[in-house]
């Protein structure tokens, strides 16, 4: 009796006693909070009774999922909720198997119908504001995202109930809304280097002022950025109304693009593929340069009237660009010598009927050759005959034939040219007035270009679930979007506040290499909190694992994120 008594009491102590992860899921769900993204996304999508998970709720489970940095596609969703402290994090009576297929997709198809990019502007012009972003410079750029699957337009409406429970379904309880033209899941030029995939392009523009994504949009597979651009930077304008200084990539420099944007204020690469700046970047001196404060650049200011507009063009020079560009010209030089042989060797065998023709041919080769020319240019004649059954004594057969004689040679100039050119590259900017913008400022804000790069970067990262698309619709992949977005939003807010908090108490953190570092990535820091959960014995809810580094990371986020791991 006495056996069997020690034996049901270590069993009842268990019984009693739940251990759930937690981990770094509650940073992630404190900063959601912090923004306040829950009720946002209730106030812009609408909640209805009876809905156990709000949508806010859902979107908020969504970026945990999205930021829980394993491989888990949307596909495996309440999967990845099994064993985590889904009350904690969610609110009480929330389980996993709210979070299902069914739930997930209803939130979907309602945040796609209020619309994408307007909820994600709203959030981040909010975020903006409360973490005190500086919005004076915004970088524009794009990117492809592939996906699997054939993503034909299966719905050419979406509709989605006032009701939670399906059971109770009926006409009158369902209100059907016709949804915006979808986007197209097509083929298009692949970023990924995956053109044998469809795809769908993302639009994103992010503050200078660490790389927050201030502005989301999703377009067609097989849209342009030349044709486009324009109309993304005025929408920004309209929708956040900021007087922000626009910076983007040489896709926006076109006359049309210049025409639209004379009510903002932007910076750009010209394409060298204009023969104004392959002119200017081959003919400019050494002399003509100036040193920049930014240290291995400098620059030669100039005038410029490209597509009726007035402008700045700022001629750049970069040190470490002109020796990759020098070794890349050499290498060039190599192969275009290669080719050249190959093409005189082929032309050297053409039989042509007269002497001009042959002489023609050569220097139409010459002309085409970028850093060689044709010299000692003259033809060959000899006989040749009409008619293969003829014999070799009947001349009247016989016929002259001319054939090109030529050697290949490098071309200084052209070469001389291509040298001077190594290394630059030419910024323009529609602010005439170089005390609001001079030229060192305009290469540093133009360097910061690689924001939405890393913002790309990130969201197609292996750990991050849009790696691979599995979404049944185009609909659903906009939505998907957004989800994204906010990720990255809540990524870059986080990060940016621990850099600025560890500088403002002149603090560091160990980094994975054991020394001390004031610039950590939010990355190194949610790996840093595996292994943190919240036990729950006789009701007494506890966190465990919290070590004396781990306190003090958390004394560096807001106290939305320090209630999930302190309870009092």
């Amino acid at each position: 009796m006495n056996n069997q008594i020690r034996i049901q009491q270590p069993m009842q102590k268990a019984s009693q006693m739940k251990v759930e992860n937690l981990d770094h899921l509650g940073l992630i769900a404190g900063l959601i909070d912090e923004i306040g993204i829950v009720q946002k996304i209730n106030e812009l999508v609408g909640e209805q009774p009876g809905e156990i998970v709000s949508p806010g709720l859902v979107v908020k489970a969504m970026i945990i999922n999205g930021l829980g940095m394993v491989s888990a596609p949307l596909y495996l969703f309440s999967k990845f909720f099994e064993g985590k402290a889904v009350e904690h994090l969610l609110g009480t009576g929330i389980q996993a198997s709210h979070l299902n297929d069914d739930r997930l997709g209803r939130v979907l198809d309602k945040l796609y119908l209020t619309g994408i990019t307007e909820i994600f502007t709203t959030i981040a012009l909010s975020a903006a504001q409360k973490f005190e972003i500086n919005t004076d410079t915004s970088h524009l750029d794009s990117s492809s995202f592939h996906v699997h699957g054939k993503y034909e337009q299966e719905l050419p409406s979406v509709s989605f109930s006032l009701e939670t429970d399906s059971s109770q379904l009926d006409n009158s309880s369902i209100n059907h809304q016709t949804s915006p033209i979808p986007i197209e899941i097509t083929y298009g030029y692949s970023r990924d280097h995956r053109p044998d995939l469809k795809q769908f392009i993302l639009d994103l523009i992010c503050s200078g002022d660490g790389d927050v994504p201030l502005f989301l949009r999703v377009a067609s597979g097989n849209e342009s950025d030349n044709s486009i651009f324009a109309s993304i930077c005025q929408d920004f304008k309209k929708q956040l109304n900021l007087d922000s200084l626009m910076v983007a990539d040489s896709a926006l420099y076109t006359a049309p693009n210049l025409e639209m944007l004379t009510n903002l204020r932007w910076l750009t690469r010209v394409p060298l593929s204009l023969k104004q700046a392959q002119q200017l970047v081959s003919q400019l001196n050494e002399s003509e340069f100036h040193d920049s404060a930014v240290t291995g650049y400098r620059w030669s200011e100039h005038k410029s009237n490209y597509g009726g507009i007035t402008q700045r063009w700022l001629v750049v020079e970069s040190s470490l660009r002109r020796e990759a560009d020098q070794s890349k010209l050499e290498k060039k030089l190599k192969k275009a010598e290669i080719e050249g042989q190959k093409k005189l060797r082929e032309l050297s065998n053409i039989e042509f009927a007269c002497d001009t023709d042959a002489l023609s041919a050569a220097r139409r080769l010459s002309t085409e050759l970028k850093y060689h020319n044709l010299t000692q240019i003259s033809s060959r004649q000899s006989t040749a005959k009409s008619d293969a059954n003829s014999t070799s004594s009947d001349i009247s057969s016989s016929k002259l034939i001319f054939k090109v004689q030529a050697h290949l040679e490098l071309d200084a100039s052209a070469v001389a040219k291509a040298t001077k050119a190594s290394g630059r590259f030419i910024l323009a900017t529609n602010v005439l007035d170089a005390s609001q913008l001079n030229p060192d400022e305009m290469i540093v804000k133009y360097k910061e270009q690689q924001s939405a790069e890393r913002g790309f970067g990130f969201l197609k990262d292996p750990l991050f679930f849009t790696d691979s698309v599995f979404l049944k619709s185009p609909e659903r992949i906009e939505a998907l979007t957004l989800v994204m977005g906010l990720c990255l939003l809540i990524y870059t807010l986080g990060q940016r506040l621990l850099r600025q908090n560890l500088q403002l108490t002149n603090k560091t953190v160990k980094n994975q290499l054991g020394k001390g570092t004031n610039r950590p990535t939010l990355r190194w820091i949610f790996q840093s909190f595996q292994s943190i959960h919240a036990v729950c014995i006789q009701g007494i809810q506890q966190v465990s694992n919290l070590t004396s580094e781990r306190l003090a990371i958390l004394n560096l986020f807001p106290v939305t994120c320090r209630s999930y791991y302190f309870l009092l």
